[in-house]
């Protein structure tokens, strides 16, 4: 499907993504030189990390969160990627 973006967030990052941009699949690689852990729960985002899947949200037609089972608006997700806390 051409011109379609997407990305799924779990855990406060990112879990899955359709991206058909040259920008989106830039900052992606960007997001997974900054570090990235082999386990999705234990991965922890930096504040650029964050920062980087916010600019990602912002080139997105659908945003899921998976955990809640449903879409979200931008800045609902921009909310939950900044809010998110892991229990440590």
């Amino acid at each position: 499907m051409s011109g379609q973006n997407s990305l799924t967030l779990k855990w406060g990052t990112i879990k899955g993504w359709r991206l058909d941009s040259d920008e989106a699949m830039s900052l992606l690689r960007r997001h997974s030189e900054l570090g990235a852990s082999a386990s999705l729960i234990a991965q922890h985002d930096t504040p650029e990390q964050q920062d980087i899947v916010c600019q990602l949200i912002d080139l997105c037609d659908t945003i899921y969160l998976d955990w809640d089972g449903k879409c979200v608006s931008r800045e609902d997700a921009k909310k939950y990627v900044r809010e998110y806390s892991h229990a440590d």
